[in-house]
């Protein structure tokens, strides 16, 4: 098990829920589960700026993105239902693509369940590279790590 000290400089916290349909037969949350919790922080984040869709439009071409890289290290199984904590930043924010560092908290901060990184390509509609707005590139300017 890795023990923490959450750090609330770096990034932001959210809270997430381990739902029953989040766990495995054996009563802790699915390998596959941890992407997905993930990916419903990081939208409370960009939605609390305006960022998110309205009829499958969406509101920024920034929204036009997708996942180059997806890595993942579990330290200590989060074992059954309730509260923990998402921990996200970027590590940097190129001219098309972004990398994100993550971690996945106790409650109380103290244990580090899992950690990674995700890498985020910017694409037009054609599914090219784009380059981030200047707008998209403020608002994850409070996320640099």
């Amino acid at each position: 098990m890795t023990t923490a000290t959450l750090d609330t400089t770096t990034g932001t916290v959210r809270r997430a829920v381990v739902h029953i349909d989040d766990l495995d037969i054996v009563g802790i949350m699915h390998n596959a589960r941890y992407a997905l919790v993930l990916e419903r922080a990081m939208s409370e984040f960009w939605s609390e700026h305006g960022y998110g869709f309205q009829d499958g439009v969406p509101s920024s071409p920034d929204m036009i993105a997708a996942v180059r890289e997806f890595t993942i290290t579990y330290h200590a199984p989060v074992r059954g239902t309730g509260p923990i904590l998402v921990q996200f930043w970027l590590d940097s924010m190129g001219e098309t693509s972004a990398v994100y560092g993550f971690r996945f908290l106790s409650e109380d901060g103290a244990t580090v369940f899992a950690d990674g990184r995700r890498v985020m390509v910017k694409m037009d509609r054609s599914g090219r590279p784009a380059p981030w707005t200047a707008q998209g590139r403020e608002i994850a300017g409070s996320l640099l790590r």
